[in-house]
Parts: structure tokens; C-alpha cells; sequence
């Protein structure tokens, strides 16, 4: 049991960063729903290195350098994972006329206006965000973020309809209920040292923001799909350091 949580939890970090892990023996496309349960972990090991570098280069350089560093390391720890899903879903829902279309284009690997113009407003937002906040007031929300963000993917899949169809990038997850609630529990547990109204005031507007997201690619598209769970993933770690950053 613990020897298969371990493989678990070294399957989240593996799919959702480009750390090096332990290579596993063999591997399965089911264990996805139960690594579902350690994303949060592996938005603690991504927002922990953003905020080491957040926290060193305030010592060396001014704002707005360090925040644009801390962002830039969680975008080279992630492979752009969640950015490139973020682009496709605005591509696709923006440019789309048709449910058909929309997907189509969300798997084209081409970069579109809509795509572009969201991935610069949402990397500008996050480094202005974190220029207002002192860098201890940056480390802590960095990881709120990051971590508060990976259990939105695995709420969303299990609340939301899949509508990728075949040949999507990433198989749809399924995790079970207490994968669901374990997820949800690491995702919050950043948020309880924070002081209590800006922690609630965050978490509602993440959620609201990604909920919102959601519901439209319901709307366009009848569900999400993985890319949909990479925008939504951003959308929320974008409006939590955005309200964070009006408590500063």
C-alpha cells in the first residue's frame, strides 16, 4: 500500500514537471487517477523552487526582476505544461465557431492571436502581482498558488464532462472520491497560514475565475479536456496572486 502511494506520488511530479524521478518498474495509465491525489505536491515542489528564487534574487536585484524570475523557474520546473494548455484552450474557445472547430484547433500545436494575447496578459499579471508583495508575502503565495491550482484539474474532472473525444494529448482522469478529497485537503492546507480574509477573499476568486472558465468550455465545447484543466490550472493561480497582491 505505501510502496504504491510512493508510485503515486512520483507519477504526479513526473506528469506534472520535468524534475528527474525515480524510474518506476512498470507503470499503468490508471495510476493517473490515483497520482490525481498528490498534484498539490507536486505544486509544492514547483512553488517551493519559485519561491527560493523569489526570496535570493530580492536580495540581489529589485522588482520587478525577482518576480519575473520566480516565474519564469516554475515555467522551466513545469515544461510550460499548464501555459500550453492555457494557450490552446484561448486559441480554441476564442477562435472557434463550432464545437468541432474549437477542438481542432486546441490540438493544433500552432500558436494563435488569442493564445498568445492570453499567455502575455496572464505572465504579466502574475509578475506585477508579485512586484507589490514583499518577498516573504510572495514566497508563501507562490506556493498557496501553486498548490491551491493542481487540485483544480482533479475537482474539474471529476464535476465537468469530458469532451475531448479520441485523440486527445493527455487520457482523461477519473480519480475516485477520496483521491478527490485528499487532493482538495493538500490544496488548502498553504492557505491556512495565511491571515483569514485574504486566504477566503483568494480562494473564492480562484475559484469563481476557474469555475467560470469551466462552465464556458462546458458551454463551447460540452466539457473540458486537457487542455481546458491547464487554463483552468493557470486561471486560478493567477487570480489568487491577483487578490493576494490587493491585500499588499
Amino acid at each position: 500500500m505505501l510502496r504504491q502511494e510512493a508510485a503515486f506520488a512520483i507519477v504526479a511530479v513526473q506528469f506534472l514537471t520535468r524534475l528527474p524521478v525515480p524510474r518506476l518498474r512498470s507503470f499503468q495509465p490508471s495510476w493517473l487517477n490515483g497520482a490525481a491525489a498528490y498534484f498539490p505536491l507536486a505544486g509544492l515542489i514547483v512553488g517551493c523552487i519559485s519561491a527560493a528564487l523569489l526570496m535570493v534574487a530580492s536580495t540581489i536585484w529589485p522588482q520587478p526582476v525577482p518576480a519575473l524570475l520566480a516565474i519564469a523557474a516554475g515555467i522551466v520546473v513545469t515544461g510550460a505544461f499548464h501555459e500550453d494548455g492555457l494557450a490552446d484552450t484561448a486559441d480554441g474557445l476564442g477562435g472557434g465557431q463550432s464545437r468541432e472547430q474549437r477542438l481542432e484547433i486546441m490540438k493544433d500545436s500552432r500558436l494563435g492571436t488569442y493564445g498568445a494575447v492570453a499567455l502575455l496578459v496572464m505572465l504579466a499579471l502574475k509578475v506585477a502581482c508579485l512586484a507589490l508583495l514583499a518577498p516573504i508575502d510572495g514566497a508563501i503565495a507562490l506556493v498557496a498558488a501553486h498548490m491551491g491550482a493542481r487540485a483544480v484539474p482533479v475537482v474539474a474532472s471529476a464535476i465537468v464532462p469530458y469532451a475531448g473525444g479520441a485523440g486527445a494529448k493527455v487520457a482523461p482522469m477519473r480519480p475516485s472520491r477520496n483521491r478527490i478529497v485528499l487532493a482538495l485537503a493538500c490544496g488548502l492546507l498553504p492557505f491556512l497560514v495565511l491571515p483569514l480574509v485574504p486566504a477566503a477573499t483568494a480562494l473564492a476568486a480562484g475559484s469563481l475565475a476557474s469555475a467560470g472558465l469551466l462552465g464556458k468550455a462546458r458551454r463551447l465545447i460540452g466539457g473540458q479536456t486537457g487542455d481546458v484543466l491547464g487554463a483552468a490550472e493557470q486561471t486560478f493561480e493567477t487570480v489568487v496572486l491577483l487578490a493576494l497582491a490587493g491585500f499588499a
